[in-house]
């Protein structure tokens, strides 16, 4: 796996050692890990077990620390097909900045070391989940499934679901119900997230040979999947207002935030071709990050502020 991988890239890109800090810093996907980060963050914060800020702080950190090593090992195994891709080919590997020997020794040395301080720190259990995500994202996502199957982001969304999992296992140090509803929760928001950024730039993925979907059954397909995913993705967003993770302010948001996802998805669905086609795509992909950012910021408001009456139980109760 290493080394053949190692020498084909170098063989078709112009490395030069060195870099400064921001190429390191673009190797960790800071975009990424804010949401990452964010996801846990939210996981932590509405565990029944309070945790000591200084604690909280460490395991936020190296979760961090773990989701950047996760990019570091993508970029370091993607760098031939960044290079062929216009949203990609800037990145620190492909342009030359680094080369693919210290962005896989950069993403190692951070992969471990987070996984042992967040045990050590934290708890193992944490320790295990992020362990688990580094190794998904990494082995079954960049290396076998995405040059495979066009259903590789939903099946390697695994990897970027689990965050809020941490979070609350950092804190519990268990796995719950409620842990693993916020993990559905981005496990299948995930594919029409990606399928939408997809049909936008599916010329780049072809050119890369990478068999997104809409590369190897067209756009309609991707379009139709995308609705139904949606579909899916928004009554289940319902769910922690069910088993009382939510309380009524998070019912009212996810219920009006979900049924404009819906209306984007089917405007994505409905719009086929030329430009409204590319802008209704643009636009589902834009919405889809204040979603899910929406969604769990309500959670982290609520639990925060103790406003976390579920909606169901408050129903009753009246």
């Amino acid at each position: 796996m290493t080394d053949a991988t190692v020498e084909r890239t170098q063989g078709t890109l112009d490395v030069a050692p060195g870099g400064d800090i921001s190429d390191y810093a673009a190797l960790l996907k800071p975009r990424v890990m804010f949401l990452v980060v964010f996801t846990a963050l939210v996981g932590l914060v509405v565990a029944p077990v309070p945790m000591h800020p200084v604690l909280a702080v460490a395991a936020l950190v190296c979760i961090a620390v773990g989701a950047g090593a996760s990019g570091a090992l993508n970029m370091w195994y993607d760098a031939d097909i960044d290079a062929r891709m216009a949203r990609t080919a800037s990145r620190p590997v492909p342009k030359g900045a680094l080369t693919p020997h210290e962005a896989l020794a950069f993403g190692t040395v951070l992969g471990i070391g987070s996984v042992i301080c967040l045990g050590l720190m934290v708890n193992w259990v944490a320790a295990g989940l992020l362990a688990f995500t580094i190794a998904f994202y990494v082995f079954v996502y960049t290396i076998w499934l995405k040059r495979l199957t066009p259903q590789n982001i939903v099946i390697g969304g695994a990897a970027g679901a689990v965050p809020p999992m941490i979070g609350w296992a950092a804190a519990t140090g268990t796995v719950s119900l409620e842990s693993f509803v916020m993990f559905l929760i981005i496990f299948m928001w995930t594919p029409p997230h990606f399928w939408a950024l997809a049909l936008i730039r599916s010329s780049d993925y072809r050119r890369a040979g990478v068999p997104m979907l809409p590369v190897t059954h067209g756009a309609d397909e991707t379009r139709r999947q995308i609705l139904i995913y949606s579909c899916l993705l928004v009554p289940l967003a319902m769910v922690p207002s069910i088993i009382g993770l939510g309380g009524p302010l998070y019912t009212l948001v996810a219920a009006i935030f979900g049924a404009f996802f819906l209306i984007f998805a089917y405007h994505c669905y409905r719009e086929r071709e030329g430009e409204a086609a590319e802008r209704a795509a643009k636009n589902l992909f834009a919405y889809s990050i204040l979603y899910l950012f929406v969604v769990f910021a309500v959670l982290l408001v609520e639990h925060g502020f103790g406003l976390n009456v579920g909606a169901l139980a408050l129903t009753w109760t009246l």
